[in-house]
């Protein structure tokens, strides 16, 4: 049986692991909380977005835009958003292994794709396989903005519309409740699906100077906020996952405690009926 002084140490670590894992969780329920708003809070813009850019797109006379034509595949962008750090339970992993399926299946060589990544890990991650990695961008607040990954956003966008790449996907996890996240690909690039996302009757609009003019610019626009309002959909599945992660190692902490404690009180107990024994046997003898 274990020393009991080594127990003692073990239960008193473990309950330093299970304050700062409650910490966490709390921390991250907060963070979950306000980036689930957020992302919420960004889908009626975006789906009135798509109105109007589903209007103007019927109704322009020029339907040869390069963003709403498809054209022979011959190379493939994928931008994947992970997270800048662990302890967030399969998040990172789970988006990662299925993107690294993909990548193998559909291309034989790294010539034919490219990669953005969005968070250290899903960085490192590739770069560490040696995966064509064209571009990243890390240190993303917990509650980013459109102006944090403008960059990396017009230039995935802007590549496409030069011919750098034919398509353009992404990768992420969708919130779907604090329990459960889906990694979700998304086609971004050529808009070749849209709709309007409102039902019912559609809004009329007149264009000044021209809809297919407006095209020109509100089409690069409405590929870069897909790209943001991944981005917010993705954060509130991390914060959910690590505070999700977070109270399993609490629970399990706990229950080591539970457990350590009961040999403990064991150990401590056949100590002593050891000594009562030992003393009894003496005083017997000297008798």
């Amino acid at each position: 049986m274990a020393n009991l002084r080594e127990i003692k140490t073990r239960i008193t670590s473990t309950k330093k692991t299970s304050q700062m894992t409650k910490a966490m969780q709390m921390v991250s329920a907060s963070k979950s909380k306000r980036a689930e708003s957020n992302a919420k809070k960004y889908v009626p813009y975006m789906e009135k977005v798509q109105d109007v850019v589903a209007a103007i797109a019927s109704g322009a006379t020029d339907a040869s835009h390069p963003m709403l034509v498809s054209r022979p595949v011959k190379k493939t962008a994928y931008l994947v958003i992970g997270s800048d750090r662990g302890l967030a339970g399969a998040y990172n992993s789970s988006i990662l292994r299925q993107l690294e399926r993909t990548l193998k299946e559909r291309h034989k060589s790294q010539d034919e794709y490219v990669i953005f990544a969005v968070g250290r890990v899903a960085r490192d991650y590739f770069v560490k396989r040696e995966f064509n990695v064209l571009d990243s961008v890390v240190g993303l607040p917990d509650q980013p903005t459109f102006s944090d990954v403008k960059q990396i956003a017009r230039k995935a966008v802007g590549m496409f519309a030069d011919g750098t790449y034919d398509e353009l996907y992404m990768y992420y996890n969708h919130f779907v409740s604090v329990i459960s996240q889906e990694v979700t690909e998304k086609k971004v690039l050529p808009i070749t699906d849209l709709a309007p996302a409102s039902e019912g009757v559609s809004a009329s609009y007149e264009f000044e100077p021209s809809g297919d003019a407006i095209l020109e610019v509100l089409l690069p626009q409405y590929a870069e906020s897909l790209i943001y309002g991944a981005l917010l959909d993705g954060k509130a599945s991390e914060h959910a996952a690590r505070m999700t992660a977070m109270k399993t190692a609490t629970d399990n902490a706990n229950d080591i405690v539970r457990d350590l404690s009961l040999v403990y009180n064991r150990a401590r107990q056949a100590a002593i009926t050891q000594e009562i024994t030992e003393i009894v046997g003496g005083a017997a003898a000297l008798e």
